[in-house]
């Protein structure tokens, strides 16, 4: 049997820091893509073939991004920005890519819960809808 992958998105406006690790919480894979839920989506198909938790924390995009990945088929759930904040807070170093490397680790071992109640409603912003263009980086 394979490994499982956890995979931690850290995502800003243009590029998502995205970080893949086995179940022991090892780095196998750390860089960036475009934000868009099909680039991330491409990513983490590829770089995580073994997926079986996608975490995303909560913010201005997190609803698109969480539905998107969903209806694509991928296994994601959004981290509340406070549950995540306080976990993230212990670690040495806050950049994206650390972040992420954070979320994709704390889900591996389960110590950050998902958000409470997760609004099913569309993004209010008419903007985020479509998304920053496709550019197809990967790393």
């Amino acid at each position: 049997m394979e490994q499982e992958h956890f995979v931690g998105l850290d995502v800003s406006q243009a590029e998502t820091s995205v970080c893949v690790v086995d179940g022991a919480g090892k780095v196998v894979w750390l860089g960036k893509c475009t934000s868009t839920p099909e680039a991330m989506a491409a990513t983490v198909r590829r770089r995580a073939p073994h997926i079986a938790r996608i975490a995303l924390e909560t913010g201005p995009m997190s609803a698109w991004h969480y539905r998107s990945l969903a209806a694509l088929g991928l296994p994601v759930v959004c981290i509340d920005a406070r549950h995540a904040k306080a976990a993230l807070a212990m670690r040495l170093n806050k950049t994206d890519a650390n972040d992420a490397v954070g979320l994709a680790q704390d889900r591996a071992h389960g110590l950050v819960s998902r958000g409470g109640r997760q609004k099913r409603t569309q993004p209010s912003d008419p903007r985020v809808a479509g998304g920053p263009s496709e550019t197809g980086r990967d790393a």
